[in-house]
């Protein structure tokens, strides 16, 4: 489906973590459009770059779409400024969605850091069929993790130094759950080493993957 633009109103605006906002839009259009996995450009005003988010949540019913982004310079700062009532200029939905299985009975869903957002609508595909491995620097990091288990998701979470839950690579989880259980697919978004690591394990394990 071809792409839209527009100025879409702010419903909500809130800080999760350290540097970390979640934007609520109203877009009934876009938010019929997209599909897990999408992402959408937001032009900062003042700006002439658009900035790439991943489309972290789709409710189709009351037409809004979701962003949660990290801030990483003064764009995205600017992104961040905005509050209910504001309109932000949105281009979308882009990219290609997931492959959704419908027949599968346990997904695995993996996020790094900002990567972990793009796996929430998953998570809510999948409900009670999906466990989501959550991987962070540290605690002062951590989002979403009651979101996934308000969707039904079975959630593991990781630490880089340990300062919550397990300390570690998201990878050893996932490599015991492709060795003890059934897998039908794993999905994933994160740095491109941690993506390189899971495509190579789900290949070993000869498990559906998508990257």
């Amino acid at each position: 489906m071809a792409y839209q633009q527009m100025q879409a109103p702010i419903l909500k605006q809130e800080a999760l973590a350290a540097h970390i906002f979640r934007i609520v839009l109203h877009c009934p259009s876009l938010a019929a459009a997209a599909v897990p996995g999408q992402f959408v450009h937001i032009l900062p005003l003042g700006f002439t770059l658009r900035r790439p988010i991943s489309i972290c949540e789709i409710n189709k019913e009351n037409g809004t779409l979701t962003i949660v982004f990290e801030v990483k310079g003064n764009g995205t700062q600017k992104i961040a400024s905005l509050r209910p009532g504001e309109t932000m200029d949105v281009l979308g939905p882009l990219g290609h969605g997931f492959t959704i299985l419908p027949e599968a009975k346990h997904v695995v869903l993996v996020g790094g850091g900002i990567g972990n957002p793009p796996m929430l609508p998953l998570a809510q595909y999948y409900q009670e069929r999906a466990t989501i491995i959550s991987g962070f620097r540290s605690a002062e990091f951590v989002i979403l993790q009651e979101a996934f288990q308000a969707a039904g998701a079975e959630t593991i979470l990781c630490t880089d130094n340990g300062t919550v839950g397990r300390h570690g690579l998201v990878t050893e989880p996932l490599q015991e759950l492709l060795q003890t259980q059934q897998i039908d697919a794993v999905y994933a978004c994160g740095p491109k080493p941690m993506l390189r690591a899971i495509a190579n394990l789900a290949n070993t394990a000869d498990v559906f993957c998508e990257v």
